[in-house]
């Protein structure tokens, strides 16, 4: 039986996932490999709320060509690109069954890609050292870190620029650096697919969506979204909507939200993860300066408060992944636990649930499919205790945004297609 992992948000579904799924069914040589994605709960990795809850796009997902439907639990989808892959690869490979590995990638070759992964060794003195003095001449991380994998290759020519600056090609990379720590002998077979270039992105279709904020009609996101999205996977969206059972976040209300409580809290914030380099008191002095009319209402694309908070020091996925940190409760230690200690099951078809009784007999962590499930095991298992409340805390918070009622997910089940 071929497994295919991929690692995803879906946030939401679009056609350049569906193409994936197919092309790597298609590069496998057999239409029946089973399809699992794993993807992230209730926050993503730029350090948002998804634009849609999981349980739908786990529905978009298995309507798409997905058979088993795995999620990715706060802190590794609510995270810098190394730590997002490294946590989607190694819920993967626990599962004991994956035996391909496939993602997309916008620019270089697979060849350059292996190369760059295989020759980068981001523990070395002088993989440090580069990066070190990057960041003492004022850089961002990815900036720096950019800057210090070029030094250590060598290389300054412009295919490494692109791969540097194309976030799904800094993906795959970080994908080969985690099957590098993790798989070590090479079990698992990796597929690179191009990115199709005239399909639309995630970034562009959430940038519609939101355009048809605050009212979100359903006439005018389909009007919107016809195209840019599988029929199907369009069809899912606007059924559950239509239906009562998510709206769409106010992100605008959730940033207001959370400054309000960076304002009040007391004491230091500085505990909590990714609010190092200061980030907690630059955090806490924008907050004090805030007047009238800086954060509006209808900054449902957080334009005003991206403007607001705009600094070289700190880019915008950094701010807002240690926002989302802070307000669900996630501290430094926590962000230094490199494997998920559970897997989480979203959803699956027919030939899903059998794959789900292969990874019952060959997988050595737990398995979660209803919350009610991890409660018999957090007493015995602090890690799993610390991940998986984590993951209610964020989840709570995404829900009350989605019009749900913030203890939903304890209650949810998989989605059985």
């Amino acid at each position: 039986m071929r497994v295919i992992g991929i690692v995803a948000e879906f946030n939401p579904f679009h056609k350049g996932h569906e193409n994936l799924i197919a092309r790597a069914r298609e590069i496998v040589n057999d239409s029946r490999a089973i399809v699992m994605p794993v993807i992230s709960e209730s926050f993503v990795q730029r350090g948002l709320p998804a634009m849609i809850p999981a349980d739908v796009r786990t529905k978009q997902a298995l309507r798409c060509g997905a058979d088993v439907v795995l999620g990715l639990p706060f802190t590794y989808s609510c995270a810098p690109s190394a730590r997002f892959a490294l946590g989607g690869i190694a819920t993967l490979l626990s599962t004991g069954v994956v035996t391909d590995i496939a993602f997309g990638y916008d620019a270089g070759t697979p060849e350059l890609l292996r190369s760059i992964a295989e020759q980068t060794d981001e523990n070395s003195p002088e993989f440090k050292e580069a990066l070190r003095n990057a960041l003492s001449e004022g850089s961002s991380y990815p900036s720096a870190r950019a800057s210090a994998i070029k030094a250590c290759l060598n290389d300054t020519s412009d295919e490494i620029d692109a791969v540097l600056k194309s976030p799904n090609s800094i993906l795959a990379l970080e994908y080969l650096s985690a099957l590098k720590k993790i798989d070590k002998k090479n079990k698992v077979n990796i597929i690179m697919i191009p990115r199709d270039q005239s399909l639309e992105g995630a970034t562009s279709i959430r940038k519609k969506m939101t355009g048809c904020a605050p009212s979100y009609s359903q006439a005018e996101l389909f009007n919107t979204l016809k195209g840019a999205m599988p029929d199907k996977a369009l069809a899912s969206m606007l059924g559950s909507y239509s239906a009562g059972e998510f709206k769409f976040p106010d992100m605008a209300s959730y940033i207001r939200s959370a400054m309000l409580h960076i304002s009040s809290a007391q004491g230091s914030i500085s505990d909590s993860a990714y609010m190092g380099d200061d980030l907690d008191g630059y955090l806490k002095n924008m907050v004090s300066d805030l007047r009238p009319g800086d954060l509006p209402r209808d900054d449902h694309s957080l334009e005003a408060f991206a403007k607001k908070a705009d600094t070289k020091r700190f880019t915008m996925t950094r701010i807002y992944r240690a926002i989302a940190s802070f307000e669900a409760g996630q501290n430094k230690e926590l962000v230094s636990l490199n494997h998920p200690p559970y897997i989480r099951v979203l959803g699956f078809n027919r030939e899903g649930r059998y794959c789900l009784k292969i990874i019952g007999k060959c997988t050595k962590l737990p398995v979660i499919s209803n919350p009610s499930d991890a409660l018999e095991l957090i007493s015995g298992n602090s890690e799993l205790k610390q991940v998986f409340e984590l993951e209610m805390r964020a989840s709570a918070i995404a829900n009350e945004l989605y019009g749900r009622d913030i203890a939903y997910s304890w209650s949810s089940k998989p989605v059985m297609l």
